[in-house]
C-alpha cells in the first residue's frame, strides 16, 4: 500500500474504529474518520481528520472522497445490537445495507477499487459445527447477520463487475481496550459483557442481566470467542496488505479459535478486579446462538495473523484500566 494517500475509515469514531485509527497510525497511515457520532465519539478521534457524515448521505460522502482522494476504505459503520435489530428490522437494513450500497458507489465513481468490511460470525446462524470455518453455510438467524451478509454479496457483486477489491472479516466478539488507555468501548446504551460486567463489579447502575442460562452448554450460558480489539486492527492492516498483494476476495474469519463462556468471563472479571459481579437472569434474546467460536486456520495461511492480546487477562485488565478511569475508580 501507499502509506502518502489516506485511508478512509468509515465509522472510524466508535469503538472497533478508534483502534483501526490508531494503529494506522502507527502504521505509517494518514486515517481519515468518516462518521456520522451517533454513536461514535469525537474525543476519539485522534490520529487524523474528521469527516462528519452519514453513509446514506451522497452529497457528504462525495465531498469525503473529493478532499481526501483515499487509497482504500475500512467500514465499520452499522447498527450492530441484535436485540433491537429484532425490533426495527427497517432500521437495520436502512443503515446496513443501503447505506453501504450508496459508500460503495461513491467509491466506484472515485476509483476506490479497495475496501475491507467489519462482517460477523453473525452470519454463519445457529451450527453446531465448532470451531466455525469459511466453508460454514451461511444462515444468519438475525436481522443483524442477515444485513451483514447482504452486504458481503453487495462486495462480491462489485467486485465482480467493477474490479474492486475486498476482504470481509468475519469476527467474533470484539473486547478490550487500547492497551495504553487512550481510547475504549463507550457504547450508549452498551450491551456487550465485558463492560456491562465492569460496571456491575464497580457497583454502577442496576447490576449486570445474564440473558440466558438455559443453552446446551458445559454451564448453561451462551460461548463466545473474544478477540481483542487491537488483535482486530493488525488483522485490518494485514487485509491491507493482502489487497494490495495477489489477493481480490478474502472472506476470513478474525477470532481466537477459543470459546469462553459467560459465566468463565464474570468469574474471571471476579478474579482480576477482586470485585464481585452480581448479576441477574433474565431470558434468552432473540437471535443469540449458544455457541460461536473461530476456525483461524485461514486467517493463519491467508493474512499471517495470529492473536497477540486476546487472553482473557489481557482483555478484563485493559477494559478494566480504561473503565475505572474512565469511572473515576481507584
Amino acid at each position: 500500500m501507499n502509506k502518502a494517500a489516506p485511508i478512509l475509515v468509515v465509522g472510524g469514531a466508535g469503538y472497533i474504529g478508534s483502534h483501526m485509527c490508531k494503529a494506522l497510525h502507527q502504521a505509517g497511515y494518514t486515517p481519515v474518520t468518516y462518521d456520522n457520532l451517533q454513536s461514535g465519539h469525537r474525543h476519539a478521534v485522534k490520529w487524523g481528520p474528521l469527516e462528519v457524515g452519514d453513509i446514506r448521505d451522497p452529497a457528504r460522502l462525495e465531498a469525503a472522497f473529493s478532499r481526501h482522494n483515499p487509497q482504500a476504505v475500512i467500514h465499520f459503520a452499522a447498527h450492530i445490537e441484535v436485540g433491537e435489530g429484532e425490533k426495527d428490522p427497517a432500521k437495520f437494513y436502512d443503515n446496513n445495507v443501503f447505506g453501504s450500497m450508496k459508500l460503495l458507489e461513491a467509491m466506484h465513481r472515485h476509483g476506490t477499487r479497495k475496501i475491507i468490511f467489519s462482517s460477523t460470525c453473525a452470519t454463519y446462524g445457529d451450527t453446531q459445527n465448532m470451531p466455525l470455518s469459511e466453508e460454514e453455510p451461511q444462515i444468519p438467524t438475525s436481522v443483524y447477520g442477515r444485513t451483514k451478509l447482504a452486504v458481503e454479496g453487495l462486495l462480491e457483486s462489485y467486485a465482480k463487475a467493477h474490479d474492486f477489491r475486498f476482504a470481509a472479516l468475519r469476527y467474533f466478539n470484539a473486547s478490550g481496550a487500547d492497551l495504553e488507555g487512550e481510547i475504549g468501548e463507550e457504547h450508549d446504551p452498551e450491551t456487550h459483557l465485558i463492560p456491562n460486567a465492569l460496571k456491575a463489579a464497580a457497583g454502577l447502575g442496576a447490576g449486570l442481566k445474564l440473558f440466558g442460562a438455559d443453552y446446551d452448554t458445559p454451564d448453561g450460558t451462551c460461548i463466545r470467542d473474544y478477540i481483542h480489539v487491537n488483535d482486530l486492527a493488525q488483522a485490518h492492516l494485514l487485509a491491507l496488505d493482502a489487497l494490495s498483494g495477489a489477493h481480490e476476495m478474502l472472506k476470513v474469519n478474525v477470532g481466537t479459535g477459543e470459546g469462553i463462556s459467560v459465566l468463565r468471563i464474570i468469574k474471571a472479571i471476579e478474579r482480576m478486579t477482586g470485585r464481585a459481579v452480581p448479576y441477574t437472569m433474565a431470558p434468552r434474546r432473540a437471535g443469540d446462538v449458544a455457541r460461536l467460536y473461530a476456525d483461524v486456520r485461514k486467517a493463519r495461511a491467508v493474512l499471517g495473523f495470529k492473536a497477540q492480546y486476546s487472553d482473557i487477562d489481557t482483555i478484563i485488565q485493559s477494559a478494566w484500566a480504561f473503565h475505572s478511569q474512565k469511572w473515576g475508580i481507584s
